[in-house]
């Protein structure tokens, strides 16, 4: 039996993120050990990040969407850890973004490619103007090199969002596709095939996307929740598709801490 220490995992909280305890519960069935540290805390010790192998972001309404979703807190975070970000990412730290998480990396610039301090792709109001709380079925693209979702073909995820709809330069998406940098799309959930139908694409996104990686594939954000199935019985169909065990988003986290523990 290995006694190395459990992945050590950094998820902010405060100033309206709101689905940390989730985020940290999901972690903690992947065998990792989370952390939940204000963000206040965090920016006045940053030497908590570099101890740390994965920063997750978590979703809510952080600092109350103003100025868009993610907006302020991805200004927090550049003003406060810009450098300390900056090096966790070069020594290979794992990052996730979950929604509002989502949102703060990509005005974050972090994905799709490691641009700190210069946003590259917009998360727009939904398409159909308002906010949507449902379920989705996602496809997995097996060429990305995405390491959060090594292993998956697809999955089932609920989403709740107002402002989802990702949107890019025509010159940016044509590179996100030559590099399979959308490890997720929006897909019909019988044939499986992307899709930019409502319900099944709440957001109307370029694409079809539902989240995107760096080239790396070791930062990931999306708009689902994985962390909102975690067990078959959060499924509203649960009892209909008689599955037992974990539920799809489970595979997330194992991926990211069991690369970690052989990487970190």
């Amino acid at each position: 039996m290995s006694s190395r220490s459990p992945i050590q995992v950094i998820i902010p909280t405060g100033f309206g993120i709101n689905c940390e305890v989730e985020t940290a519960y999901a972690f903690k069935l992947a065998g990792a050990e989370p952390s939940l540290i204000h963000l206040n805390d965090l920016a006045m010790n940053d030497s908590l990040l570099q101890r740390a192998a994965i920063l997750a972001l978590a979703g809510g309404f952080s600092f109350g969407d103003h100025l868009n979703a993610g907006k302020v807190f991805a200004n927090r975070l550049w003003r406060r850890l810009g450098l300390s970000l900056q090096h966790f990412v070069t020594k290979g730290g794992l990052v996730l973004g979950l929604c509002n998480g989502f949102q703060t990396l990509a005005r974050l610039g972090l994905v799709p490619d490691v641009t700190l301090g210069t946003q590259r792709v917009t998360l727009a109001h939904n398409q159909h103007g308002k906010f949507y709380n449902g379920w989705v079925t996602l496809r997995v693209d097996p060429q990305s090199p995405c390491i959060f979702t090594r292993g998956l073909t697809s999955l089932d995820v609920p989403v709740r969002h107002g402002e989802g709809r990702l949107l890019t330069t025509p010159s940016l998406l044509q590179k996100i596709r030559d590099l399979h940098l959308s490890p997720v799309k929006y897909a019909d959930q019988e044939t499986l095939q992307p899709t930019d139908v409502f319900p099944a694409n709440p957001n109307g996104s370029q694409d079809c996307m539902a989240g995107l990686c760096d080239p790396s594939g070791r930062i990931f954000g999306m708009m689902p929740h994985p962390e909102a199935f975690l067990h078959a019985e959060n499924h509203p169909q649960w009892r209909r598709r008689k599955k037992k065990g974990p539920g799809d988003g489970v595979k997330i986290f194992r991926n990211a801490v069991e690369f970690a523990e052989k990487n970190f």
